[in-house]
């Protein structure tokens, strides 16, 4: 049917599909956003696990294109002729970076926090370093 000079097209089905389309999946995303912002404020909140690793500070770098993270490895002594096991581990904090820099090579503790299920734009591994002490001296 054409239309004539005066008449008004009108929005049909098509278009208000579309627009109830385009809503729904702004309202998914808005959720999807949301939902992960909860989740990784509770996941570095909370932590799964806490403890102490005696070992040889081995290295501690800072890594990353666009997020700069603290990295390091601590090799776990146990018996005599057996090869150490690695325990790799993240500092969030520069101040603990800074301590933990300062006893690289040295026999020390690290205390850490294990937080399970973060992004790794806050830190490679699940292990974040909140303390360290020597224990040689």
């Amino acid at each position: 049917m054409p239309e004539t000079p005066g008449s008004i097209a009108r929005p049909g089905f098509l278009h208000r599909s579309l627009r109830s389309l385009r809503r729904g999946l702004v309202i998914i995303a808005v959720a999807v956003v949301a939902l992960s912002a909860v989740w990784i404020l509770a996941a570095s909140t909370f932590s799964y696990s806490k403890g102490d690793r005696a070992g040889i500070l081995q290295k501690l770098s800072e890594r990353g294109w666009l997020c700069k993270t603290w990295e390091g490895e601590l090799l776990l002594t146990g018996v005599p002729g057996v090869i150490p096991e690695k325990f790799q581990f993240s500092v969030r904090s520069d101040e603990v970076a800074a301590k933990v820099l300062t006893e690289v090579g040295r026999r020390v503790t690290l205390t850490y926090e294990q937080h399970k299920g973060l992004p790794g734009c806050l830190g490679e591994t699940e292990y974040f370093v909140t303390g360290v002490q020597r224990l040689e001296p």
